[in-house]
């Protein structure tokens, strides 16, 4: 399904573990890499397609993760005129991507990258948050940096809540509150200004 600007609906997907790291794999029989995405299917929701792209490409159900986040806004990028087809009707020139960040939840042994007859990837390994953005190839740098500020942004705000409510909550000989959200300690997410765009 393309929609009257060219433009394939897509979803983007990043799935990270409890030291803050994301996932990057590698692309089956090349040396590219990139964070798991695919189209969204006429009869799907960008949540249904998310759910289907994450077994098809790592295995993953949907036991195994939690949703952190979806971006609010469509995020688009353009094909290189090396990859058009011109002979396509309609042509498609680029991609316009729902993003979502994933939580991990399960053992990372889940993580199979041979689910599908035809794997996407065949390499995979956890990352610094931020270093997708300067890795990926260039055409979809700039979608990278808009989805990882934006999750950076939401991962900030949530560390922050949990602090204070931390803050509030704690008690003279009770470690419960201080261990409550260990999901967003601060020493393992994004701040706000950790990232600079890079011209």
């Amino acid at each position: 399904m393309i929609d009257f600007g060219g433009y394939r609906p897509n979803v983007g997907i990043v799935i990270c573990n409890r030291k803050g790291q994301v996932l990057w794999a590698k692309r089956y029989g090349q040396n590219s890499w990139q964070f798991p995405q695919g189209g969204i299917n006429d009869n799907e929701s960008p949540e249904q397609a998310m759910y289907r792209e994450l077994f098809e490409e790592v295995g993953l159900s949907p036991k195994d993760v939690k949703i952190l986040y979806a971006s609010k806004q469509w995020l688009r990028y353009k094909l290189p005129k090396r990859l058009l087809r011109h002979d396509s009707k309609p042509m498609c020139i680029g991609q316009k991507q729902r993003w979502f960040l994933l939580q991990l939840i399960s053992d990372e042994r889940n993580i199979n990258l041979a689910a599908n007859k035809s794997p996407e990837f065949d390499g995979w390994r956890w990352v610094s948050f931020w270093y997708p953005v300067r890795q990926v190839i260039s055409f979809k740098r700039d979608v990278y940096r808009k989805a990882m500020k934006e999750f950076a942004t939401f991962l900030f705000e949530e560390n922050k809540d949990s602090l204070t409510q931390q803050s509030v909550e704690t008690k003279p000989h009770s470690h419960s509150a201080h261990h409550s959200n260990k999901r967003f300690s601060s020493s393992k997410y994004p701040k706000r200004s950790s990232y600079k765009s890079r011209g």
